[in-house]
């Protein structure tokens, strides 16, 4: 645990002892976040790539906005006819996207539902996926609907070095044809041979802007392709690196209570989601921050 207080006001930084994550406490994200305090929140993030605000009930989504630009600028919400199956369905700004299972009079007011999302790394089948993303949680479950994430920089650090050095300088498709949860995207056919797939292409091996650390950047599994490998190569070492990716030594499950902000680094972190059950009911809203193209 660290504790900052000179100059800035009284936080705790304290890591979840697993492979990444950190609780944040201290913090009110319904009131502006002094300059000093809001530089400590930064080199946080870029520490520990997942951190966690406990107890910040009762944010309006304004708040939630302003809270998220303490991280940087705002990518507008995943709500176009290319995310559709992801984006809000429910009245709230064009910066916020409405995670959930709950229909008003037949119709969801959100996206994704109560079943199993993958490991996915947020929107990287577009050009400039989001650098951040932050969920915000207003109502939860009583069990299920865990969110697990993999620390992808410590997933390359141990990586055998022959493996490393197979995909450096190598580009994989990153697939847009499918959600999280398997869904086929609107208006997106469905992919008979990867070498086809419609979406991105990014460097396997990502430096992050600000830290210059490389990770591992796989963005979805189903789908994906290695630029110019023939089809059962690229399957072959696709598998070795997601085998070893997902392995638990790299991975922190965060288990949700209302009020919950968690803020992830999607530029060195991969997350999935556990199903729940269907009756109960789970809300969500989501902001991200601005990302660049991956280099």
């Amino acid at each position: 645990m660290i504790a900052y207080g000179a100059g800035t006001a009284a936080i705790e930084v304290v890591p979840t002892g697993f492979a990444l994550g950190a609780e944040i406490r201290g913090i009110d994200a319904r009131k502006p976040v002094p300059p000093e305090t809001a530089k400590t929140l930064r080199e946080a993030w870029k520490q520990h790539l997942v951190l966690l605000f406990r107890g910040q009930t009762g944010l309006t989504d304004q708040q939630l906005i302003t809270f998220t630009q303490v991280f940087g600028p705002l990518q507008a919400a995943p709500n176009s006819d290319v995310t559709a199956g992801f984006g809000s369905f429910a009245d709230v700004p064009p910066e916020v996207a409405v995670i959930s299972n709950i229909k008003v009079d037949g119709r969801p007011i959100g996206a994704l539902g109560a079943g199993e999302a993958d490991w996915h790394t947020d929107m990287s089948f577009i050009e400039e996926p989001p650098a951040g993303s932050c969920l915000y949680a207003i109502e939860v479950p009583a069990s299920g609907g865990n969110t697990s994430f993999i620390n992808m920089h410590r997933a390359l650090d141990t990586l055998d070095e022959e493996m490393a050095d197979a995909v450096n300088g190598v580009q994989c498709v990153h697939d847009l044809s499918l959600t999280s949860t398997g869904s086929r995207r609107q208006g997106v056919a469905e992919v008979a041979d990867v070498r086809e797939t419609p979406g991105a292409r990014h460097p396997v091996l990502r430096t992050h802007p600000d830290t210059k650390r490389k990770a591992l950047f796989l963005g979805r599994r189903r789908n994906a392709w290695l630029v110019g490998f023939e089809v059962e190569d690229s399957e072959r070492l696709l598998d070795c690196l997601w085998a070893h990716a997902t392995d638990e030594a790299h991975v922190w499950e965060h288990r949700w209570r209302e009020g919950d902000i968690v803020l992830w680094d999607n530029r060195a972190v991969m997350h999935r989601r556990d199903a729940f059950d269907p009756a109960t009911r789970r809300l969500m809203h989501r902001t991200q921050v601005k990302g660049g193209r991956p280099r």
